[in-house]
């Protein structure tokens, strides 16, 4: 026999063993198992013959009829035995058996080595595996028809178990096949349909006569091969397309499909589509193409207006449209979509119409148009317009979406006296955009025109204009009259006769004059009270004619903002001290622009203006400061503050300028001016009598350590800090001696002060009557220990001189220096004379004053004409310009 399938079996050693009758089976299996796998096969009818009902007590595993024990789903062995039980019962004679099923996990076979043999040779017989039957579809016979045959030569005994395969089969048919079981013929009783049954598995087994199957069971395959019995079918009974009007051709409509059941990839299922017929039987307007079943515009003029839509009745045809084949018909509907290619006209060219003057909101006449283009469609829903004649926008047009009319309306009151007819010319097109048709020429937008005649009516008078603005200043007078609003007879066109009056209720700050139309105020406007603080406000006029005609007119009165308040400055009262720093001033107005900001700032008393000074800061702000020369008091000064309107606002400004660095320290020290002297408080000259004690007492104690006239000890630290001493340092350290300077020799020159370098004190003549800095720079130097003994011989003591003498040597000449100072080249009084230099600006040219100590270049010292203001009194005491 033919080798099992291999899903089957699975290269299965099946050994069936009975150790009892009905007691138990044992087979030897793989660990994993498939679904539908065979694990062998069982004698049932060696247990009871009369078996009526088989059942395993394992869900996986199934029993058929003929013994066979196959898997329902795949599973593996978790332990090395798994155990089942089979139960037969035979119902008539209510006997009822139980056959033990163990599965034992077969042993895995190791691999050989390569240079390995085996020791026992064992034949393998060869078997037939025969290739598939086959069976014609719906085959005629005669049956039964014998399938195919199966030998064994071992066993003489064969029986069957077929399965059928094939899309939605629950169960296989029964009887369909069988095999004779002495020869092992398989015939098959009745014709099969290819559709049902696509396929069968025969699975064989060949026995002993005493039921002992020597053979793994034999796999035949049975394939149903097909005959062209089903003809190709729709899968739609009508199929509806649309395709827009004036399409070019090739466009795409739409797709029929059809399916036939035959056997799929043959040519039995090899469908042609064609087009049989059109209605209306016109030109060809479609093309089907024969293989995909797409359907083309081939008309390049599909008008909606002429043939709405199109029936087309389709064919499909099986072995490949040949004419034996199976066809089938179906109905294709192609409707035809609108596109606006028909311009609306109008049904008349010319129209009349009247109305009353002055009627607002009424119909006055309708028009209609002719579209041959889809009703309902934007293609022709009409959209009117007022080409000409509306300037004035009186009249408007609308559409009635019901009848497609277009309304004609007044919305402002005609004029009868301005205008007896108006002429209107109305235009109509698409809500749709307009599309050419091909081989069409392009139209132009339809026209009509409207005569309105106007009626005459009696009117009432009108004002000229509706709408009157009256700009009133803030403040005005009661009674201030403020313009003129006056109204008209349409049918005269003057104001005779016309009575004017204020109904009540409204806001009454202004009356008008009954008769002449005038209007004036009746209370002083104020933006700042009440209901003026809107700015505004409208009041209704109405104008009664003699025969009790009604016009009304409005006046809007607006408050325009005026100069009403004086800019004042918001602070009056400030200390400065010794900085003088300037003084911010801030005004305010409490008007609004054009009348507040910016101001303008003037002193007004004389005297006070040439000792102080303002500048401009901003629109509101100016700086008050001190000229150079303003001694320390209490000063009130009037200031004018003048606004953009030219209101002028006087003020008075007290500054308390003191010699203090903080404003609280001039609390109980102020100083007042008086006929421009300055007078000490009593505390200001306590405190100097008080100094000038303490002063006199250090000098006696000083006199008192050094002794009288004895010249032996050098001036101390202490004393030398009150005079001009050299240092290349800007800030507090040790300091730096410059040894540029020149020694002191002796001379015959008198006058100078000591610059104290290396051990000794020298005395350089810099500046004074008759001694210049081109003396010293000649060599000729005094030292101090020649002045005071009146000779030429330098006395070389290295002892400290007193204090006295220091003072006694340094002081006349000190004091022509600071005399000097006060005076320029020309005599006059200079401002920056004592002035405090608490000054800390950008740093000079020459770096450090140290400089000027350097007495061997004497053109280095043009760079103390560009000196900052702080050092400029030290350098007029350096070198006379």
């Amino acid at each position: 026999m033919a080798p099992a399938a291999p899903r089957l079996i699975l290269g299965l050693l099946v050994l069936s063993l009975c150790c009892e009758a009905c007691k138990k089976v044992i087979f030897h299996v793989p660990s994993e198992l498939e679904a539908d796998m065979l694990v062998g096969r069982v004698d049932l009818k060696e247990c009871l013959q009369s078996a009526e009902f088989i059942s395993s007590s394992d869900g996986n595993f199934k029993v058929l009829e003929d013994g066979s024990v196959y898997t329902t789903s795949a599973l593996s062995l978790s332990a090395e035995k798994k155990t089942f039980t089979i139960l037969l019962k035979d119902i008539q004679e209510q006997v009822q058996k139980k056959i033990h099923v163990s599965l034992v996990e077969e042993e895995k076979k190791t691999p050989k080595t390569r240079h390995a043999r085996d020791t026992v040779l064992k034949r393998t017989k060869r078997r037939w595996g025969p290739i598939p039957s086959v069976m014609i579809e719906n085959s005629l016979g005669p049956f039964p028809l014998q399938i195919q045959q199966v030998q064994s030569d071992t066993a003489q005994n064969y029986t069957i178990y077929y399965s059928a395969t094939g899309p939605g089969i629950d169960q296989d048919p029964k009887g369909l096949f069988y095999i004779e079981r002495e020869t092992g013929n398989i015939f098959a009783t009745r014709a099969v349909d290819r559709e049902q049954y696509p396929s069968f598995q025969i699975i064989c087994f060949a026995t002993t006569p005493d039921g002992y199957s020597p053979e793994v069971p034999l796999v035949h395959t049975i394939r149903i091969e097909d005959d062209n019995d089903n003809a190709p079918y729709f899968t739609q009974d009508l199929f509806e397309f649309c395709v827009p009007e004036n399409s070019k051709p090739g466009v795409v409509v739409g797709k029929v499909i059809a399916e036939d059941r035959d056997e799929p990839y043959t040519l039995h299922t090899t469908l042609k589509y064609r087009i049989v017929s059109q209605t209306p039987p016109i030109t060809p307007a479609f093309s089907l193409h024969g293989d995909t079943g797409v359907i083309s515009v081939l008309l390049p003029q599909l008008d909606r207006e002429l043939v709405p839509s199109y029936t087309l009745l389709v064919e499909v045809r099986d072995m490949a449209g040949q004419p034996f084949g199976l066809c089938t018909t179906g109905t294709v509907v192609v409707k035809i979509e609108d596109t606006n290619d028909n311009a609306p006209s109008f049904k008349q060219l010319q129209y009349e119409t009247r109305v009353e003057e002055n009627r607002v909101s009424v119909e006055i006449l309708r028009v209609s148009v002719v579209d041959l283009d889809e009703p309902g469609s934007p293609g022709s829903g009409a959209v009117y317009e007022i080409i000409r004649g509306n300037d004035d926008q009186a009249f408007e047009i609308t559409t009635d979406k019901n009848t497609n009319e277009g309304i004609l309306c007044v919305v402002k009151g005609l004029d009868y006296e301005t205008a007896k007819q108006r002429v209107l010319v109305i235009g109509v097109n698409n809500e749709a955009p307009y599309l050419l048709a091909p081989h069409s020429q392009q139209l132009s937008q339809s026209t009509c025109s409207v005569t309105v005649h106007v009626l005459d009516v009696d009117e009432g008078p009108v004002f000229k204009p509706c709408l009157l603005r009256l700009d009133v200043k803030e403040c005005e007078d009661i009674g201030t009259a403020i313009g003129r609003y006056v109204a008209e007879d349409p049918e005269t066109g003057n104001s005779e006769g016309i009575r004017y009056r204020i109904p009540p209720g409204q806001c009454n700050w202004i009356n008008i004059d009954d008769r002449s139309g005038e209007v004036r105020t009746v209370r002083v406007l104020d933006r700042d009270i009440g209901e003026m603080r809107r700015g505004q406000c409208n009041i209704t006029v109405l104008a009664i004619d003699r025969n009790g005609k009604t016009g009304t007119g409005t006046i809007q009165v607006c408050i325009v903002p005026g100069n009403k308040n004086f800019p004042r400055i918001t602070q009056t009262d400030y200390i400065m001290c010794r900085d003088r720093k300037p003084i911010c001033l801030t005004a305010q107005d409490g008007d609004e622009a054009p009348y507040s900001a910016p101001f303008v700032y003037r002193i007004t008393d004389r005297n006070l203006a040439s000792m102080w000074k303002l500048t401009p800061h901003d629109d509101n702000s100016w700086y008050l400061s001190p000229k150079s020369d303003t001694p320390y008091g209490i000063y009130e000064i009037p200031v004018s503050v003048t606004d953009n309107g030219g209101k002028i606002g006087e003020n008075i400004v007290r500054v308390n300028l003191c010699d203090c660095v903080t404003p609280t320290e001039c609390d109980g020290r102020t100083r007042q001016l008086s006929g421009g002297n300055v007078t000490l408080g009593l505390w200001a000259i306590l405190a100097m009598i008080l100094g000038s004690l303490l002063l006199l007492l250090i000098l006696i104690t000083i006199c008192g350590c050094c002794g009288g006239g004895v010249m032996h000890r050098q001036v101390t630290d202490d004393c030398a800090n009150h005079n001009l001493i050299i240092s290349n340092t800007e800030a507090p350290g040790e300091e730096v001696m410059d040894h540029n300077i020149i020694p002191l020799q002796n001379t015959c020159d008198q006058g100078g002060y000591g610059v104290k370098t290396g051990e000794q004190q020298t005395f350089e003549m810099v500046k004074g009557r008759g001694h210049t800095l081109e003396s010293v720079k000649g060599g000729g130097h005094q030292t101090l220990g020649s002045v005071k003994e009146g000779g030429g011989q330098p006395m070389m003591d290295t002892c400290r001189y007193s204090y006295s003498e220091w003072h006694n040597f340094t002081h006349p000449r000190l004091g022509e220096k600071v005399h000097l100072c006060r005076q320029d080249e020309e005599q006059k009084h200079s401002e920056d004379y004592l002035l405090s230099y608490n000054y800390e600006g950008k740093g000079s040219l020459a770096g450090s004053v140290g400089c000027c100590s350097d007495q061997h270049e004497e053109e280095a010292l043009d760079f103390l004409d560009q000196l900052e203001p702080k050092f400029r009194t030290l350098a007029e005491t350096c070198i006379k310009r």
